[in-house]
Protein backbone atom coordinates (compact mmCIF):
# COMPACT_ATOMS: atom_id res chain seq x y z
CA UNK A 1 0.00 0.00 0.00
CA UNK A 2 1.27 4.01 -0.90
CA UNK A 3 2.98 5.97 1.93
CA UNK A 4 3.44 3.06 4.03
CA UNK A 5 5.53 3.94 7.22
CA UNK A 6 6.53 2.03 10.09
CA UNK A 7 6.22 3.49 13.52
CA UNK A 8 8.02 6.02 15.75
CA UNK A 9 7.82 4.91 19.37
CA UNK A 10 8.53 6.19 22.76
CA UNK A 11 10.29 3.41 25.22
CA UNK A 12 11.89 3.05 28.46
CA UNK A 13 14.19 1.27 30.17
CA UNK A 14 13.53 1.33 33.93
CA UNK A 15 16.46 0.63 35.88
CA UNK A 16 15.37 -0.10 39.94
CA UNK A 17 15.90 -2.66 42.39
CA UNK A 18 13.00 -4.67 43.39
CA UNK A 19 11.45 -5.54 47.18
CA UNK A 20 14.47 -7.73 47.66
CA UNK A 21 11.90 -10.92 47.50
CA UNK A 22 8.83 -9.23 48.73
CA UNK A 23 6.27 -9.95 45.59
CA UNK A 24 3.72 -7.68 46.53
CA UNK A 25 5.60 -4.70 47.25
CA UNK A 26 7.56 -5.02 44.53
CA UNK A 27 4.44 -4.74 42.05
CA UNK A 28 3.32 -1.85 44.08
CA UNK A 29 7.04 -0.35 43.39
CA UNK A 30 6.47 -1.52 39.47
CA UNK A 31 3.11 0.59 39.20
CA UNK A 32 4.91 4.04 40.29
CA UNK A 33 7.62 3.33 37.82
CA UNK A 34 4.98 2.65 34.57
CA UNK A 35 3.02 5.54 36.03
CA UNK A 36 6.39 7.85 36.18
CA UNK A 37 7.16 6.60 32.64
CA UNK A 38 3.83 6.52 31.44
CA UNK A 39 3.59 10.37 32.56
CA UNK A 40 6.49 11.10 30.57
CA UNK A 41 4.70 9.58 27.22
CA UNK A 42 6.45 6.18 26.97
CA UNK A 43 4.52 3.71 25.29
CA UNK A 44 6.73 0.89 26.08
CA UNK A 45 7.95 -0.05 29.60
CA UNK A 46 10.84 -2.70 30.19
CA UNK A 47 12.02 -3.69 33.04
CA UNK A 48 14.93 -5.83 33.61
CA UNK A 49 15.68 -9.41 34.62
CA UNK A 50 12.95 -11.25 37.10
CA UNK A 51 11.98 -8.00 38.58
CA UNK A 52 9.52 -9.66 40.22
CA UNK A 53 10.98 -10.34 42.79
CA UNK A 54 14.66 -10.20 42.62
CA UNK A 55 17.58 -12.42 40.79
CA UNK A 56 19.45 -15.12 42.57
CA UNK A 57 22.69 -13.16 42.98
CA UNK A 58 23.85 -15.31 46.09
CA UNK A 59 24.57 -17.69 43.99
CA UNK A 60 27.47 -16.46 42.53
CA UNK A 61 29.28 -15.93 45.92
CA UNK A 62 27.77 -18.33 48.33
CA UNK A 63 27.77 -21.69 48.84
CA UNK A 64 25.25 -24.45 47.67
CA UNK A 65 24.78 -25.50 50.93
CA UNK A 66 24.28 -21.21 51.92
CA UNK A 67 21.63 -20.57 49.74
CA UNK A 68 18.84 -22.69 50.90
CA UNK A 69 17.14 -19.84 52.70
CA UNK A 70 17.45 -17.31 49.69
CA UNK A 71 15.97 -19.81 47.18
CA UNK A 72 12.80 -20.39 49.50
CA UNK A 73 12.02 -16.93 49.87
CA UNK A 74 12.48 -16.72 46.08
CA UNK A 75 10.26 -19.43 45.50
CA UNK A 76 7.49 -17.50 48.15
CA UNK A 77 8.02 -14.67 46.12
CA UNK A 78 7.47 -16.01 42.74
CA UNK A 79 4.09 -16.19 40.29
CA UNK A 80 2.25 -18.52 38.73
CA UNK A 81 1.17 -17.61 34.70
CA UNK A 82 -1.80 -17.33 34.45
CA UNK A 83 -2.50 -16.54 38.09
CA UNK A 84 -3.41 -13.57 39.97
CA UNK A 85 -0.53 -11.55 40.03
CA UNK A 86 0.39 -11.74 36.09
CA UNK A 87 -3.12 -10.45 35.55
CA UNK A 88 -2.00 -7.84 37.99
CA UNK A 89 0.54 -6.99 35.55
CA UNK A 90 -1.73 -6.86 32.85
CA UNK A 91 -4.04 -4.73 35.16
CA UNK A 92 -1.04 -1.94 35.53
CA UNK A 93 -0.38 -1.90 31.53
CA UNK A 94 -4.18 -1.55 30.94
CA UNK A 95 -4.69 1.46 33.28
CA UNK A 96 -1.62 2.87 32.11
CA UNK A 97 -2.19 2.47 28.31
CA UNK A 98 1.78 1.21 27.73
CA UNK A 99 3.08 -1.95 26.88
CA UNK A 100 4.41 -3.59 29.61
CA UNK A 101 7.87 -6.13 29.37
CA UNK A 102 8.83 -7.82 32.81
CA UNK A 103 10.56 -10.40 33.75
CA UNK A 104 9.50 -12.62 36.79
CA UNK A 105 10.71 -16.06 38.24
CA UNK A 106 8.04 -18.01 37.78
CA UNK A 107 6.68 -20.73 39.78
CA UNK A 108 5.73 -24.40 37.67
CA UNK A 109 2.04 -24.84 38.24
CA UNK A 110 2.36 -28.72 38.65
CA UNK A 111 5.92 -28.76 40.59
CA UNK A 112 7.12 -26.78 43.68
CA UNK A 113 10.70 -27.94 42.68
CA UNK A 114 10.34 -26.26 39.09
CA UNK A 115 11.25 -22.21 38.84
CA UNK A 116 11.78 -20.55 35.14
CA UNK A 117 13.65 -16.80 34.70
CA UNK A 118 10.20 -15.71 32.35
CA UNK A 119 9.43 -12.59 30.80
CA UNK A 120 6.35 -11.16 30.00
CA UNK A 121 5.17 -8.39 27.53
CA UNK A 122 1.61 -7.53 28.15
CA UNK A 123 0.03 -5.11 25.27
CA UNK A 124 -1.90 -1.59 26.25
CA UNK A 125 -5.29 -3.30 26.96
CA UNK A 126 -3.41 -5.69 29.40
CA UNK A 127 -3.77 -8.87 27.31
CA UNK A 128 -0.65 -11.32 28.00
CA UNK A 129 0.95 -11.44 24.33
CA UNK A 130 4.45 -13.24 24.59
CA UNK A 131 5.50 -15.65 27.60
CA UNK A 132 9.06 -16.89 27.28
CA UNK A 133 11.01 -18.72 29.46
CA UNK A 134 15.06 -18.55 29.51
CA UNK A 135 16.18 -21.58 27.35
CA UNK A 136 19.20 -21.87 29.65
CA UNK A 137 20.42 -20.55 32.87
CA UNK A 138 24.38 -19.21 32.78
CA UNK A 139 26.52 -20.49 35.27
CA UNK A 140 24.93 -20.57 39.15
CA UNK A 141 21.88 -19.57 37.58
CA UNK A 142 21.00 -23.76 36.77
CA UNK A 143 20.54 -24.03 40.56
CA UNK A 144 17.68 -22.13 40.22
CA UNK A 145 15.86 -22.30 37.22
CA UNK A 146 14.76 -25.16 34.65
CA UNK A 147 15.47 -25.23 31.10
CA UNK A 148 12.87 -22.96 29.27
CA UNK A 149 11.69 -23.84 25.42
CA UNK A 150 11.13 -21.60 22.37
CA UNK A 151 7.65 -21.09 23.12
CA UNK A 152 7.00 -17.12 22.24
CA UNK A 153 10.66 -16.84 20.86
CA UNK A 154 8.94 -15.05 17.96
CA UNK A 155 8.11 -11.19 17.64
CA UNK A 156 5.06 -9.68 18.51
CA UNK A 157 3.34 -7.50 15.58
CA UNK A 158 2.03 -4.43 18.19
CA UNK A 159 0.78 -2.32 15.20
CA UNK A 160 4.23 -2.89 13.46
CA UNK A 161 6.48 -3.05 16.45
CA UNK A 162 7.37 -6.73 15.82
CA UNK A 163 8.78 -6.42 19.49
CA UNK A 164 11.05 -9.60 20.51
CA UNK A 165 12.86 -10.13 24.02
CA UNK A 166 15.68 -12.28 24.97
CA UNK A 167 16.77 -12.72 28.63
CA UNK A 168 20.46 -11.99 29.88
CA UNK A 169 22.68 -14.59 28.38
CA UNK A 170 20.36 -15.61 25.13
CA UNK A 171 21.39 -12.21 23.95
CA UNK A 172 24.95 -14.34 23.46
CA UNK A 173 22.91 -17.34 21.04
CA UNK A 174 23.71 -16.58 18.05
CA UNK A 175 20.52 -18.79 16.86
CA UNK A 176 18.31 -17.62 19.19
CA UNK A 177 19.18 -14.14 18.36
CA UNK A 178 18.37 -14.86 14.04
CA UNK A 179 15.22 -16.56 14.99
CA UNK A 180 13.78 -13.34 16.34
CA UNK A 181 15.21 -11.79 13.59
CA UNK A 182 13.90 -13.72 10.99
CA UNK A 183 10.18 -13.92 11.93
CA UNK A 184 10.84 -9.81 11.51
CA UNK A 185 11.93 -8.74 14.79
CA UNK A 186 11.98 -4.75 14.30
CA UNK A 187 12.52 -3.78 18.08
CA UNK A 188 14.54 -5.81 20.61
CA UNK A 189 14.39 -6.18 24.32
CA UNK A 190 16.96 -7.09 26.19
CA UNK A 191 17.15 -7.84 30.23
CA UNK A 192 19.70 -8.50 32.17
CA UNK A 193 20.66 -8.74 36.10
CA UNK A 194 22.09 -6.06 38.69
CA UNK A 195 25.73 -7.52 38.97
CA UNK A 196 28.09 -10.33 37.86
CA UNK A 197 30.32 -11.55 40.00
CA UNK A 198 32.47 -14.27 38.37
CA UNK A 199 36.17 -14.74 38.42
CA UNK A 200 38.28 -13.94 41.78
CA UNK A 201 41.78 -15.40 40.84
CA UNK A 202 44.67 -13.43 41.72
CA UNK A 203 45.77 -11.41 38.86
CA UNK A 204 42.54 -12.53 36.41
CA UNK A 205 40.18 -9.84 35.26
CA UNK A 206 37.06 -9.81 36.51
CA UNK A 207 34.16 -9.71 34.35
CA UNK A 208 32.63 -6.31 33.24
CA UNK A 209 28.94 -6.47 33.22
CA UNK A 210 28.72 -3.09 31.57
CA UNK A 211 30.50 -4.02 28.58
CA UNK A 212 29.00 -7.01 27.94
CA UNK A 213 25.68 -5.40 27.88
CA UNK A 214 27.01 -3.02 25.19
CA UNK A 215 28.72 -5.90 23.19
CA UNK A 216 26.03 -7.81 22.59
CA UNK A 217 23.33 -4.66 22.04
CA UNK A 218 25.63 -3.71 19.54
CA UNK A 219 26.26 -6.58 18.15
CA UNK A 220 22.07 -7.77 18.01
CA UNK A 221 20.94 -3.66 16.82
CA UNK A 222 23.97 -3.57 13.99
CA UNK A 223 23.88 -7.22 12.83
CA UNK A 224 19.82 -7.14 12.10
CA UNK A 225 19.56 -3.11 12.02
CA UNK A 226 16.78 -2.82 15.07
CA UNK A 227 16.62 -0.79 18.32
CA UNK A 228 17.96 -2.93 21.32
CA UNK A 229 16.17 -1.34 24.26
CA UNK A 230 18.33 -2.60 27.61
CA UNK A 231 16.66 -2.68 30.93
CA UNK A 232 18.82 -4.09 34.04
CA UNK A 233 17.68 -4.13 37.60
CA UNK A 234 19.92 -2.81 40.36
CA UNK A 235 20.93 -4.12 43.61
CA UNK A 236 19.75 -1.87 46.66
CA UNK A 237 21.41 -2.36 50.60
CA UNK A 238 18.83 -4.22 51.52
CA UNK A 239 19.51 -7.13 48.47
CA UNK A 240 22.97 -6.63 49.84
CA UNK A 241 22.60 -7.22 53.30
CA UNK A 242 20.68 -10.00 52.93
CA UNK A 243 23.07 -11.80 50.85
CA UNK A 244 26.98 -10.48 52.20
CA UNK A 245 25.81 -11.19 56.04
CA UNK A 246 28.59 -9.16 57.28
CA UNK A 247 30.73 -10.32 54.76
CA UNK A 248 32.87 -7.03 54.01
CA UNK A 249 34.57 -9.13 50.65
CA UNK A 250 31.21 -10.57 49.62
CA UNK A 251 29.86 -6.63 49.90
CA UNK A 252 32.82 -5.66 47.51
CA UNK A 253 32.08 -8.83 45.00
CA UNK A 254 27.87 -7.57 44.68
CA UNK A 255 29.03 -3.89 44.22
CA UNK A 256 31.76 -4.24 41.30
CA UNK A 257 30.09 -5.49 38.48
CA UNK A 258 27.18 -3.57 38.10
CA UNK A 259 25.00 -3.66 34.56
CA UNK A 260 23.50 -0.76 32.77
CA UNK A 261 20.14 0.03 30.91
CA UNK A 262 20.70 1.75 27.86
CA UNK A 263 19.13 2.38 24.55
CA UNK A 264 20.91 1.27 20.69
CA UNK A 265 20.11 2.28 17.81
CA UNK A 266 20.46 0.00 14.44
CA UNK A 267 24.00 0.83 13.38
CA UNK A 268 25.10 -0.12 17.19
CA UNK A 269 25.09 3.39 18.98
CA UNK A 270 24.02 3.70 22.07
CA UNK A 271 21.48 6.18 21.76
CA UNK A 272 20.33 7.14 25.34
CA UNK A 273 21.74 6.33 28.56
CA UNK A 274 23.41 4.65 30.95
CA UNK A 275 21.18 6.43 34.31
CA UNK A 276 23.19 8.45 36.53
CA UNK A 277 22.42 6.76 39.50
CA UNK A 278 22.03 3.21 40.56
CA UNK A 279 18.34 3.24 39.75
CA UNK A 280 16.78 5.54 36.99
CA UNK A 281 15.27 5.66 34.27
CA UNK A 282 16.09 5.45 30.47
CA UNK A 283 14.25 7.27 27.63
CA UNK A 284 14.17 7.53 23.76
CA UNK A 285 12.25 8.24 20.86
CA UNK A 286 13.05 5.96 18.30
CA UNK A 287 12.16 5.65 14.58
CA UNK A 288 11.50 1.91 12.96
CA UNK A 289 12.34 3.56 9.35
CA UNK A 290 15.26 3.89 9.65
CA UNK A 291 15.99 0.14 9.19
CA UNK A 292 14.97 0.07 6.01
CA UNK A 293 17.81 2.26 4.01
CA UNK A 294 20.26 0.37 6.32
CA UNK A 295 19.28 -3.03 5.21
CA UNK A 296 20.10 -1.97 1.61
CA UNK A 297 24.14 -2.94 2.88
CA UNK A 298 23.51 -5.93 5.43
CA UNK A 299 20.14 -7.73 5.66
CA UNK A 300 21.05 -10.98 7.33
CA UNK A 301 17.69 -12.64 7.34
CA UNK A 302 16.84 -11.63 3.38
CA UNK A 303 19.46 -10.87 0.27
CA UNK A 304 22.43 -10.82 2.89
CA UNK A 305 21.78 -14.80 3.58
CA UNK A 306 22.01 -18.06 0.78
CA UNK A 307 18.89 -20.04 2.32
CA UNK A 308 19.84 -22.67 -0.18
CA UNK A 309 22.72 -23.07 2.29
CA UNK A 310 21.96 -22.49 5.51
CA UNK A 311 19.18 -24.00 7.15
CA UNK A 312 17.69 -23.31 11.17
CA UNK A 313 14.90 -25.36 12.71
CA UNK A 314 13.20 -23.97 15.47
CA UNK A 315 10.81 -26.47 18.14
CA UNK A 316 8.58 -24.06 19.84
CA UNK A 317 6.57 -26.58 21.58
CA UNK A 318 6.00 -26.17 25.25
CA UNK A 319 6.53 -29.66 26.81
CA UNK A 320 4.25 -30.96 29.41
CA UNK A 321 5.71 -32.87 32.27
CA UNK A 322 3.09 -35.68 31.42
CA UNK A 323 1.00 -36.21 28.58
CA UNK A 324 -2.53 -38.43 29.50
CA UNK A 325 -4.46 -40.64 26.51
CA UNK A 326 -8.12 -41.29 28.50
CA UNK A 327 -9.91 -43.82 26.92
CA UNK A 328 -13.32 -42.46 25.51
CA UNK A 329 -16.65 -44.30 26.06
CA UNK A 330 -16.74 -45.04 22.05
CA UNK A 331 -13.37 -46.52 22.20
CA UNK A 332 -14.03 -48.65 25.22
CA UNK A 333 -16.92 -50.10 22.98
CA UNK A 334 -14.97 -50.99 19.84
CA UNK A 335 -12.34 -53.22 22.29
CA UNK A 336 -11.60 -56.29 20.93
CA UNK A 337 -13.12 -59.05 23.25
CA UNK A 338 -12.08 -62.47 22.75
CA UNK A 339 -14.60 -65.06 21.36
CA UNK A 340 -16.43 -68.00 23.89
CA UNK A 341 -14.55 -70.59 24.88
CA UNK A 342 -16.82 -73.05 22.06
CA UNK A 343 -16.19 -71.13 18.88
CA UNK A 344 -12.32 -71.33 19.98
CA UNK A 345 -12.73 -75.40 20.20
CA UNK A 346 -13.37 -74.69 16.38
CA UNK A 347 -10.64 -72.79 15.42
CA UNK A 348 -8.88 -73.55 12.48
CA UNK A 349 -5.50 -75.73 12.33
CA UNK A 350 -2.96 -73.85 13.50
CA UNK A 351 -4.29 -71.29 15.24
CA UNK A 352 -4.17 -70.28 19.40
CA UNK A 353 -6.73 -71.09 21.94
CA UNK A 354 -7.38 -70.86 25.53
CA UNK A 355 -7.26 -73.67 27.98
CA UNK A 356 -9.83 -73.65 30.83
CA UNK A 357 -7.75 -71.91 32.79
CA UNK A 358 -7.23 -69.20 30.20
CA UNK A 359 -3.38 -70.06 29.12
CA UNK A 360 -2.31 -70.46 25.32
CA UNK A 361 -2.26 -73.82 23.73
CA UNK A 362 -1.15 -74.53 20.06
CA UNK A 363 -4.17 -76.40 18.38
CA UNK A 364 -2.72 -78.90 15.62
Amino acid sequence: MANDRLPVVSVAAVQAAPVFLDRDATLDKLESLVADAAAQGAELVVFGETFVSGFPIWGSVLPPVDQHELHLRLFESSITVPGPHAQRLGDIAARHGVVLSVGVNERAAHSLGQVFNSNLIFDRHGRLVNHRRKLVGTWHERLTWSHGDAHDLEPVDLDGWFLGALICGENTNTLARYTLLAQGERLHIATYPPAWPFDQRTGAPEYDLAESIRLRSAAHSFEGKVFTVVAATALDQEAIDAVAQGDAHIEQQLRATPAVSIIVGPRGEIIAGPPKTSEGMVTATIDLHEEIVLKRAHDIVGTYNRFDIFDLRVDKRRRPAITMTETTPVEADQRYEPPAASSLDRSLPGRSSLDHEGSVFDVF
